[in-house]
């Protein structure tokens, strides 16, 4: 059973999505919330739920800010933002700060369905929508502001650490990736860290989106 507290300041809404996810086998709405304060009572007096799912634009504490409260403090907790807001900017300031997925409201059902399951047995996701503003703004060359130091003039990188990278932006884990491409889990720790150095940047998920914006990714 997954267990889900919904974070969500408008109730007609709150309570459709609630409706749908307990329809469902397997899903099981433990707790609900208006702001990310209401969230944080919750879940100081209450066993901790599998997923917070929750949108962005909120009083009193927005989803951002829970996100990063939630990141620090219960980092067990997988968070996904369910909004109307498509931005890349806030798609990519969330996964920096630890966000296991993103859901714009228009999803369809069955890729919400699909994308909590998806996340609650490890993954991480990206509704379609998401995944074709960014393709699409890769595809014509549109960048995003780049940290400084993240470009180096050379990202000469093997067919094997070019694998482990489209693994690491599939949001597999060391353990995961070494699984699939029969590798150990410290060589596969070598290949991202080496990733991390060639590339000039200071974690995995900017080594991702350096990598998108440079077209390593483009496939």
């Amino acid at each position: 059973m997954i267990k889900i507290l919904l974070v969500e300041d408008h109730m007609v809404v709150r309570n459709g999505i609630k409706l749908l996810l307990e329809s469902q086998d397997g899903f099981e709405v433990v707790g609900e919330a208006s702001n990310g304060k209401e969230a944080l009572q919750f879940l100081s007096s209450n066993p901790s739920p599998d997923i917070v799912l929750t949108d962005i634009s909120m009083d009193e504490m927005d989803g951002l800010e829970l996100l990063q409260v939630l990141n620090k403090q219960y980092n067990s907790i997988k968070v996904v933002i369910l909004s109307m807001l498509n931005q890349i900017n806030y798609v990519i300031e969330a996964f920096e700060s630890g966000l296991a997925g993103y859901l714009v409201k228009n999803v369809g059902y069955h890729e919400l369905l699909f994308g909590l399951n998806h996340i609650a047995n490890g993954g991480r996701y990206m509704s379609e929508e998401i995944a074709m503003i960014l393709l699409d703004q890769v595809r014509s060359g549109q960048g995003y502001a780049q940290l400084p130091g993240e470009l180096h003039a050379d990202f000469d990188i093997s067919e094997r650490e070019l694998e482990v990278l489209k693994l690491i932006a599939e949001g597999y884990t060391n353990i995961e990736i070494a699984d699939k491409i029969f590798l150990s889990k410290r060589t596969v720790e070598g290949h991202r860290q080496n990733l991390i150095d060639k590339a000039g940047v200071k974690n995995t998920a900017h080594l991702v989106k350096f990598a998108f914006e440079r077209g390593i990714l483009n496939y």
